[in-house]
């Protein structure tokens, strides 16, 4: 028995976003850009995460759940950090490139904006709550992580500098 013919009314088109083939994952090419690491925002990014961590890990390795403003310090320190190594990804990778409809410099702007101003007040908070009669045996950690939660609060005011410029730069054009 013979399949009878289908007409061509029911033919499926399909056709292919924009966005879709900005993800494809048929790419020729993975992008890299290795000079980022070599200039200053790059620079900033890697010590914010190396300092972020230190700040974290020098509080977790504490009982800091004895002094409540540690719970502070310790959110915003693990929020920024993972949000930074996040960025640096997008960043050395250039996803920034393939994603055109996102305005990275307004995201760079208010990311480290936000992490200058909340890591400021995580820093006095961690400083203001390190005292040695409180625990003498946490308070060598408590201290130098709040010497470098000072680091890093330095660190996204620079980032913040730069993506300030870049932003402005943007906005004229």
């Amino acid at each position: 028995m013979e399949e009878p013919q289908r007409s061509r009314s029911h033919t499926v088109t399909t056709t292919t976003s924009s966005f879709a083939e900005n993800f494809s994952t048929t790419s020729s090419s993975f992008a890299y850009d290795r000079e980022f690491l070599r200039t200053l925002p790059g620079l900033l990014i890697v010590a914010e995460i190396v300092l972020g961590l230190l700040v974290w890990t020098l509080i977790a390795g504490t009982e800091y759940f004895r002094v409540p403003a540690f719970g502070w310090v310790m959110f915003v320190a693990v929020f920024y950090w993972v949000l930074t190594v996040f960025f640096l990804i997008i960043y050395i990778t250039m996803t920034y490139t393939r994603i055109p409809q996102v305005p990275w410099t307004t995201v760079g702007l208010c990311f480290n904006g936000s992490a200058f101003v909340l890591y400021l007040s995580a820093a006095i908070v961690d400083a203001s709550s390190v005292t040695p009669e409180r625990d003498s045996h946490n308070f060598n950690s408590w201290a130098a992580s709040s010497f470098f939660a000072f680091l890093v609060t330095i660190c996204y005011a620079g980032n913040t500098y730069f993506s300030f410029i870049a932003w402005r730069s943007r906005t004229i054009q």
